[in-house]
């Protein structure tokens, strides 16, 4: 992400967004995420379909806290969660 200036990180966003969209989720369009207050929604709604759709834990406030504090760590998640499901 650091050498696309964060290109990639949005594309693999809109790209898990997809996936976890297929599995019923309802995170709205990716154009949102470069709005920069519907970001924020945008965010809470991708850790709302990854909580209940793919990790089934319902903590959509803990996974939302753990993007915006610590993000780096987020996506390293929610790839290996899309990993285990697609074994």
């Amino acid at each position: 992400m650091i050498i696309t200036f964060g290109i990639y990180g949005i594309y693999w966003m809109v790209s898990t967004k997809n996936e976890i969209n297929s599995l019923g989720a309802q995170i709205p369009t990716g154009c949102l995420i470069i709005i920069p207050i519907a970001n924020l929604y945008w965010i809470y709604k991708y850790c709302e379909g990854f909580a209940e759709k793919v990790k089934k834990d319902n903590n959509t406030i803990l996974w939302f806290i753990l993007y915006i504090l610590v993000g780096i760590v987020m996506p390293a998640i929610v790839q290996s969660e899309l990993n285990k499901l697609s074994k």
